[in-house]
């Protein structure tokens, strides 16, 4: 006994344990390239409408267009993803969004494009991404070990983070350099691409659901009447939704480097890319961690930290303070989403990891594009630095309350025990 425990604790200490897998390696390789060509697509698609409409409303317009498949289908895509092979839908879903890059291309070199023609592949491209979010996040957990799943989601964590760093960057660059937009889309078309290649040589089961029979009622429904039922899961995901909606202060990040900080474009950039460099950094340290023993706990805790990083930012008249605290509160940001989605994981049984994903894909995308809302919404009632101090304030007793009524995430535990 001594000797086996010895040696489980060896497998869990190991940083790179989900690299032994070679279907997860070519599933981080095709996701790093396809988040990266994502954000490339967003950043030329945001340039490309401002540049014809001059009108920051309709920037907006693509945001919310994007966002509404995953609102909208929600339902459908979770049962999809439970029913049917999730590594061919997330190649589907891959080459679904090459080919709107292809699109973009061909109408922007020929003088065609117009805003109706980018809003409506922009609701294909939502669509790819509603159906392409809850068929991954539900296969990863078949491409490694049981035992490897927390270290597997540290990575994957860290690897998006750092896509997500390189996407727009190389975007810009491309659009500056390249001579416009339509070279983002040739190279976001060629990128999918490969991304859905790599998927394909993936060679992990297939999900095995019980019938591909129709929809009912009842399967369509089955993901939210787990999460209203598995109050572990339904905690931990109302605890994000509500601490990003209040606390996140990212979009009043050009309005703080321009009024409060005065640091212009430059330091609005090194604010902008703070946050998503604490969150890899913390990430890499999580995967060379052993999986949490507290995890429930611990996630309050990062939470709260969240809030009180949040505060500490908002009254913040120092760059170099402002810069700190956005990178801290990237890392415990960072804590916070990994235990979420191992533990969503690893209560979830194998059959249902589709619909609850889905479920979950709202709550995170409510979150974002609400909590961005929200905070124009008091910044605008009651100023700048009061609206991120008000939201801060009120993360910590987002907390406290989800302490308090949900008992069950409070004295969650080992994050290393998988429903399969």
């Amino acid at each position: 006994m001594p000797s086996n425990d010895t040696t489980e604790q060896q497998r869990k200490h190991h940083p790179r344990a989900a690299f032994q897998s070679r279907d997860f390696r070519l599933f981080q390789a095709a996701r790093f390239l396809f988040v990266v060509g994502w954000q490339m697509q967003s950043v030329a698609i945001a340039w490309q409408v401002a540049e014809a409409t001059g009108r920051p409303l309709d920037v907006g317009f693509v945001g919310l267009i994007q966002f509404l498949p995953a609102i909208g289908f929600f339902l459908v895509t979770g049962h999809v993803a439970d029913r049917y092979d999730r590594r061919r839908i997330v190649m589907a879903c891959m080459a679904g969004l090459g080919l709107a890059s292809l699109l973009l291309a061909v109408l922007t070199v020929s003088g065609q494009v117009r805003l109706s023609y980018i809003l409506a592949l922009t609701f294909l491209i939502g669509v790819c991404h509603a159906f392409a979010t809850p068929a991954s996040q539900a296969l990863m957990p078949q491409l490694v070990p049981p035992e490897h799943f927390p270290n597997a989601v540290a990575w994957n964590s860290s690897i998006w983070q750092v896509a997500a760093i390189t996407g727009p960057a190389l975007g810009g660059l491309l659009i500056h350099f390249g001579g416009g937009p339509q070279v983002v889309y040739f190279t976001d078309a060629l990128i999918c691409t490969v991304a859905a290649l790599l998927v394909a040589r993936i060679h992990a089961r297939s999900v095995a659901a019980k019938q591909n029979s129709a929809p009912t009622l009842e399967t369509l429904f089955a993901g939210i009447r787990y999460v209203w039922e598995k109050k572990v899961i339904l905690g931990a995901i109302t605890l994000d939704l509500f601490a990003v909606l209040l606390g996140g202060a990212v979009a009043l990040l050009p309005f703080y480097a321009k009024d409060i900080l005065h640091v212009g474009s430059l330091g609005y950039g090194l604010l902008r890319a703070a946050p998503s460099i604490g969150a890899a950094a913390m990430a890499v340290i999580v995967a060379h961690l052993p999986p949490f023993q507290r995890a429930g706990r611990l996630m309050l805790i990062a939470v709260a930290l969240f809030g009180v990083l949040t505060i500490v930012f908002g009254l913040s008249r120092s760059f170099g303070l402002s810069l700190a605290a956005l990178v801290a509160l990237g890392a415990a940001d960072m804590i916070s989403v990994v235990i979420r989605h191992t533990l969503v994981q690893i209560v979830t049984p194998h059959e249902m990891r589709g619909r609850v994903s889905a479920v979950n894909s709202v709550f995170i995308g409510a979150s974002n594009q609400l909590g961005e809302f929200e905070s124009g919404v008091t910044a605008q009632w009651f100023g700048l630095v009061p609206s991120v101090v008000i939201g801060g304030v009120g993360t910590l007793l987002v907390v406290a309350v989800i302490a308090v009524l949900f008992p069950e995430l409070r004295r969650f535990g080992r994050l290393d025990r998988m429903k399969t």
